[in-house]
Formats: C-alpha cells, structure tokens, sequence
C-alpha cells in the first residue's frame, strides 16, 4: 500500500500525483483520502486500517500539513513504523517549509526546487526500484497566467503556483500589428526580447508573438508582470501565453481573464 499523507489545502498538486500512481500501481493500491476513505466510512479507523497495510508512507512536507494535527500524527506513526524497518518513510517537499528535525537525516524529494514530473518519477523509483514512469498527460499547471486592463494597458502576470519554475521565458501570442504594441516590465532592470511575425502554430492557427525573458526564475510570490499598451487607438488582445520548456519548445499555460 502506498500512503499519501498531507493536508487536504494541498490538494491542488497532491491530486495528479495520486491519479498518476493510481494509473501505475492501481487505486486499491494507493491510500489517498478522497477515494479511500467513503461517507460513512470512521476517518480514523480507515487511517489506521491504511497505515498498517503501508509499504511505502510519502510526507508531502508544507506550511500546510505542519500546522495540521491529523497529519502530524500520520507521519509520526509511520516513522516509529520505519525505525522499526517495517515501512518507507518518503518526505516531499512541496514549498519552501523546512523538514522537522527529526526528519533531517531521512532524503527527500524535492518536488518544490524540481518539479511534479521529476517527483513522481522519483516516487516511482523508490516503490519500483527501477523507473517504470512513461510521461502523460498530468490535468496540472504550476504556471497560469492573469489577464486585465488597468486604464489603457493590458497587464499579464505570470505566476507559478507551487513551485521554481527555473526558466522564465514566455511568449505572448496576438493578432495585432506587434510594431505598435510597446511592453514594459515594472521593477525588472534587465530583460530579453524578441518579435516573431506571422508565425504558423498549428495548421488552424497564424499569429504573431512577443517573446520576452528574464535571468531569474520564477517563484511563487514573484510573478513575471508585463504591461503592453498599444501605439495606436486600435484595440488589440494578449490570446495565448506560452512558457518556453526547453531550448527550441514553447507550451501553452493557462490564461485567465482577471486579476488574480
């Protein structure tokens, strides 16, 4: 049995990692609340029954689950557990939370300086014992970006939810004239830039794309802001931002009109 043990405010990036092992190893193998534990199921006697058939006990360390009692007393079951060479006891580290002292001498993974696919796939590695993980689809951003007008300029904030994300190079996509299109990025000194007209996206989609980066990563609680404003009384829209994802490939994240 494999145990996900965290607080349920860090559903958001614990979710696809639990779909993904479900995938792997199978549902009835993996203990995780949602699915596990059933109205009118007893929540500590479907605890108890999931940690006794526990192999492998991932903590997924955060602001969050360090607050929280009902975790606190998972994790220190299952390291009595694993002092006594019954179970794997696995921290994940989801932000920038330090581990608790007695976990200090126990290797973790490291999802918020890496990433959730290196994460799962470390995760795999420490249940298989070799890597067994085909990359998929995973429903999971870290990066979204906000859309919204202040007077006569079009702002988008990109921001990651979770974790580093090491390279910030993005590239917003328009139909518009991008000559009369003038960007600013408040409280950056130094940046990259580039235009790139009349580009061929897909076989449904010609654009045109302003791709701008900087020398720092981008951490939750430092997004990457940039105010467009036009040259000209024509209107003119951000329709697509894409983050750059290795030396020649660009993705799309998710756009939401609104601050956020």
């Amino acid at each position: 049995m494999i145990f996900l043990s965290h607080n349920s405010k860090d559903k958001p990036i614990v979710e696809p990692i639990a779909m993904k092992l479900a995938e792997i190893f199978g549902q009835d193998n993996v203990f995780y609340d949602s699915w596990s534990i059933q109205p009118g199921d007893g929540i500590i006697d479907k605890m108890d029954e999931g940690l006794s058939k526990c192999k492998f006990f991932f903590y997924f360390v955060s602001a969050n689950s360090l607050t929280s009692s009902m975790v606190k007393l998972e994790w220190q079951n299952a390291l009595v557990r694993s002092a006594q060479k019954q179970i794997r006891f696995i921290p994940v580290r989801l932000d920038r939370s330090s581990l608790p002292v007695i976990m200090l001498q126990t290797l973790y993974i490291d999802l918020f300086s890496n990433g959730i696919d290196v994460a799962i796939r470390q995760m795999v590695d420490v249940i298989n014992g070799v890597n067994t993980f085909q990359a998929g689809s995973i429903s999971f951003s870290n990066l979204i970006a906000y859309k919204y007008k202040e007077g006569n300029k079009l702002i988008i904030e990109c921001r990651a939810l979770h974790y580093l994300e090491p390279i910030t190079m993005f590239s917003f996509m328009t139909h518009a004239d991008i000559d009369q299109i003038t960007h600013t990025i408040p409280l950056e000194s130094f940046h990259t830039s580039g235009m790139h007209k009349d580009i061929q996206l897909n076989p449904f989609i010609r654009a045109n794309f302003i791709t701008l980066g900087l020398s720092r990563g981008t951490l939750p609680g430092f997004p990457f802001v940039v105010e467009f404003t036009s040259n000209t009384l024509s209107a003119f829209d951000i329709e697509m931002v894409l983050h750059q994802v290795s030396s020649d490939k660009f993705a799309p994240i998710p756009l939401i009109n609104g601050r956020p």
